[in-house]
């Protein structure tokens, strides 16, 4: 099942996109899932990583040098 959303584009985005659309024969609908699906796992990375960072600075997590990581898994020989 699919969903249906509405999207602002800057004027100038649109018509590239629309150019694309007709130099192509696809639609810009085409384009836009296209982008989103190619660019949603960086954009989740980059959150859940700023999250991290953040709980970091608030002192709710820590970090772990290689040693301590070898060490914790019996690599350190």
């Amino acid at each position: 099942m699919s969903k249906q959303t509405a999207v602002r584009l800057p004027d100038e985005t649109y018509e590239r996109l629309r150019a694309l659309s007709e130099r192509t024969g696809r639609t810009a609908a085409y384009y836009i899932r296209e982008a989103i699906e190619q660019h949603i796992e960086d954009m989740e990375d980059i959150y859940l990583a700023e999250q991290a960072l953040e709980r970091l600075r608030r002192g709710e997590s820590r970090t772990y040098t290689l040693e301590e990581v070898e060490r914790e898994l019996g690599l350190d020989d």
